[in-house]
């Protein structure tokens, strides 16, 4: 239930930013062909290319809910990853591409046009990327406090990365938006297009910083990475006080996306217990790891006896795995 939940919540986070991106896109390309603002036009980019990820993030979000198959025996959640690699890519080219190839050209040539209708449409972008942001940091931050993290550490570590491009995007937009009224307004002042241009300029390196961010995480978790410390902790206290566990000799663990992960434990029991026993034991900690961690494991357990053989009567134990 409670991932189901995480999984609306992602859902409204990513239709409140493609909104809202839809909106200031409309009113930053009216701004900027009105005025001849090269940063207003590097805003609308910034806007269309956001747009665009959002589509992408609703694909993964449909894609990675497709239930689990004879080609795909742990589902389909990395598809999660596959499609904010995407979404970075689309940053980099639609939106940084544009806005400093567009402050370039702005440096050589002048406009004389009111900026009134520029200050109107930086007003409602900053309402609406404004909503967008809160809506993702207030998921962040509930996510953060139900795992007992801090917001940044949480940010760094979830594998939830259409919740972290969706907040990447916002936070880009708004300093955006910021770099693009202080173009406007000092290209007013001093009457120089340099301003106005550095300032188109700065929003493309800002979403090139963003969209290498993103498509390195998605990366990361493409390849498969290990979880937390924190959930690697969690792991090892719940094998490790279970009763016949003498020791965890080997735990690895792999995200197989945000609400999935494999967790691989070799450990040493007790020399007394039987195979039987040894399976009984491989379910229980399956099933408390199932109880523990915010997302769904498939616990693969490995047990090894390191003393002598066990007595006539016992079986030897068989790896056993769930």
């Amino acid at each position: 239930m409670s991932r189901r939940k995480g999984h609306e919540e992602t859902r409204r986070t990513v239709l409140v930013a493609g909104a809202a991106n839809v909106l200031v896109g409309l009113v930053k390309l009216v701004a900027g062909i009105m005025t001849g603002s090269s940063a207003m036009l590097a805003e609308a980019a910034h806007s269309a290319a956001d747009t665009l990820d959002q589509v992408f993030l609703l694909m993964s979000l449909r894609q990675a809910d497709r239930p689990a198959t004879r080609e795909h025996p742990f589902g389909h959640g990395q598809e999660r990853y596959f499609w904010s690699l995407l979404a970075a890519f689309g940053i980099f080219i639609a939106g940084a591409g544009f806005s400093v190839f567009e402050g370039i050209l702005a440096l050589t040539r002048n406009q004389h046009e009111s900026p009134l209708l520029a200050y109107v449409a930086l007003g409602i972008a900053f309402v609406a990327e404004g909503t967008s942001f809160a809506r993702a940091f207030w998921q962040v931050r509930g996510e953060a406090r139900r795992r007992h993290e801090e917001v940044l550490s949480h940010v760094q570590t979830s594998p939830d990365i259409t919740v972290k491009v969706a907040l990447f995007e916002d936070s880009a937009a708004v300093v955006g938006l910021v770099l693009a009224a202080l173009g406007v307004g000092l290209s007013q002042l001093t009457g120089s297009p340099v301003w106005d241009g550095s300032a188109s300029i700065a929003i493309g390196v800002l979403l090139i910083v963003v969209a290498v961010k993103l498509g390195m995480d998605s990366k990361d978790l493409l390849i498969g990475r290990a979880a937390s410390p924190a959930v690697e902790k969690l792991i090892r206290g719940e094998i490790e006080s279970q009763p016949g566990v003498d020791a965890l000799l080997e735990l690895r663990t792999m995200h197989m996306g945000p609400d999935s992960i494999i967790v691989a434990a070799r450990i040493a029991i007790d020399d007394a217990l039987g195979a039987g026993q040894a399976e009984d034991l491989a379910d229980e900690i399956d099933r408390r790891l199932s109880e523990r961690l915010p997302m769904r494991p498939h616990v693969f357990i490995d047990p090894t006896q390191t003393g002598p053989p066990p007595a006539a009567g016992h079986a030897q134990p068989r790896p056993a795995h769930t």
